[in-house]
């Protein structure tokens, strides 16, 4: 598949043009014209472009790329090895932000919602990323955390009036992934029982035990490996790629 197709292609199947976004989508660093093999990652780290040189990928796909609003311009420092890297094994770097959180089928939040087993109900906060829904049945918040652990093998942080009897059953739940602590409020406002996302802010612990909401930080990177995934199997199967995810594990 050549370069400019693979690009079109993924600007056409998540929309890239209707976002306001933090980050360039797309190809962001372009190499070979010929694609065969294509590689998946969450954050376009120095490991995972090791990862997929050493395997052979034509191209690197993310969720977290480089050229991010309010960072300096300058290409210097570990930058400039990053780029460096791709440049000098002639490999493409394409990037998808908000459009890969939103997508309702590939998205990182349709996706984690797949995942945990959420019954997804609507859509809320910018650009409608943000998603709320129900449990397939009500748990308490211990076994809820038991639940997320299992999936994301990671053990989430849980801040809520109940955390410490686990009494309340939760039934409705509000998510977004990676750095979503800002929707909480409007989440609570919802009427949720628990809101889950990647991070949690010093401020959410309060509204989580002033409002009776249960505040679940699963982590940035585990709540985010699911959309990439999900792209980079769809691409393999419609356009007759090769494809590797590569998990390089962030405990945040």
């Amino acid at each position: 598949m050549l370069l400019k197709d693979l690009r079109d292609y993924i600007a056409s199947l998540l929309q890239t043009e209707r976002f306001h976004d933090y980050c360039p989508n797309g190809l962001q660093v372009e190499g070979r014209t010929k694609i065969q093999r294509i590689a998946t990652g969450v954050t376009a780290s120095q490991r995972l472009l090791q990862a997929a040189t050493e395997w052979g990928a034509d191209a690197i796909l993310v969720h977290h790329g480089y050229f991010w609003r309010n960072e300096d311009a300058a290409v210097t420092g570990i930058k400039k090895q990053r780029i460096a890297h791709l440049l000098k094994h002639n490999i493409s770097l394409l990037a998808y932000h908000l459009p890969l959180d939103a997508h309702a089928v590939l998205g990182n939040n349709t996706q984690l919602g797949l995942h945990l087993e959420f019954a997804e109900q609507g859509r809320f906060g910018e650009q409608d990323i943000a998603c709320f829904g129900a449990l397939k049945k009500p748990q308490t918040l211990t076994e809820l955390s038991a639940s997320i652990a299992q999936h994301l093998q990671r053990v989430p942080q849980i801040i809520g009036a109940n955390e410490g009897r686990n009494k309340k059953n939760i039934q409705s739940i509000a998510w977004c992934t990676g750095a979503a602590q800002s929707y909480f409020e409007a989440a609570v406002a919802l009427g949720v029982d628990a809101f889950l996302t990647g991070e949690i802010s010093e401020q959410n612990v309060h509204v989580a035990h002033e409002t009776g909401v249960a505040f679940i930080a699963a982590g940035h990177h585990a709540t985010e490996r699911y959309g990439i995934q999900a792209l980079g199997q769809h691409l393999a199967e419609h356009c007759m790629l090769e494809h590797r995810f590569f998990d390089i594990d962030n405990p945040v």
